[in-house]
């Protein structure tokens, strides 16, 4: 299988990505017996409480150092130093110093609500592929709500893919009043584009969770936190109903990667031209939580 590049808005390059568990999740999505293995366990809730479980175990804190150095993690962005946490979950949900991720702060400006690898699509009726021409998901099967789907049906949309080696807290990409975020069930397969190259409905597929934001610059925003293989849960630690500040923290995911997705409505927002490019070439551009997106019409 070819390797997983994106562009690095940061250095300016086209970069490949260095997958955490490779091997493992080539085998699982990539061999007849590995797929077995998928359907029978990997994907199933009860094989992800599992591995959190053991994330959330006191040995598990061992894994912390080994993975600062071989990923090139910069702890001296974390709000508390890596021998304060117990265990190798609470690493992975850290927090980080508010100087680490400046807020854009034009009201008009739309920030990515995540650290990750972005894919963004001014309007979603025209899209004739996202990893693989002729992969699309459905928006009625995503929302799981016709009405609301049909309202969105040539939406502006935002797919924001993190790895493990990410900052895992998500944010709100603008300002207003969020609603209390509805749970969609689900299994729980992995949004590595290894996967998602041979099945995009996997977006629409995985346990995820909907939230709309009523924003006065933007209108109504529908963000959705989309779990994954080991990620069977996401907390959130903002109130519903209580206006937020664009960048301020609305949860954060436990171990392993996952996703985001964020809907605008058609004649809301303009899409930054790297990432419309780069996304036109199904190809993820590598931007940080605060960082802008897209800008209101």
């Amino acid at each position: 299988m070819e390797p997983i590049r994106y562009f690095n808005r940061r250095t300016g390059r086209i970069e490949t990505e260095e997958v955490y568990g490779e091997g493992f999740l080539r085998w699982t999505y990539g061999s007849p017996l590995g797929r077995i293995a998928l359907h029978a366990l990997a994907k199933r809730s009860l094989f992800s409480r599992w591995y959190g479980w053991r994330m959330n175990r006191p040995a598990s804190r061992k894994k912390i150092q080994p993975f600062l150095h071989t990923y090139a993690v910069d702890a001296g962005e974390f709000a508390d130093p890596p021998e304060s946490f117990r265990t190798f979950n609470e690493f992975f949900y850290r927090k980080l110093k508010a100087s680490a991720r400046p807020v854009c702060a034009d009201p008009d400006v739309a920030v990515f609500p995540a650290d990750g690898r972005h894919l963004g699509f001014q309007d979603v009726s025209r899209l004739d592929g996202i990893f693989v021409k002729g992969q699309v998901f459905e928006l009625g099967a995503l929302l799981r709500d016709a009405g609301l789907a049909a309202r969105y049906r040539e939406a502006s949309m935002i797919l924001s893919r993190l790895c493990p080696v990410d900052y895992h807290r998500f944010h709100f990409p603008v300002a207003g009043v969020p609603e209390k975020p509805v749970l969609i069930d689900g299994p729980l397969y992995s949004v590595n584009p290894v996967a998602l190259r041979r099945n995009i409905h996997i977006f629409s597929e995985n346990k995820r969770a909907l939230c709309r934001i009523q924003s006065p610059e933007f209108g109504q925003v529908l963000v959705l936190e989309v779990g994954a293989t080991c990620v069977g849960s996401f907390e959130y630690t903002f109130a519903p109903g209580v206006p937020v500040a664009k960048g301020a923290e609305k949860g954060f995911f436990k171990f392993g990667g996952s996703s985001t997705i964020t809907l605008f409505e058609k004649g809301r927002l303009r899409l930054d031209e790297d990432l419309v490019e780069n996304s036109c070439q199904s190809r993820e551009l590598y931007a940080r939580m605060g960082e802008r997106m897209g800008s209101a019409v």
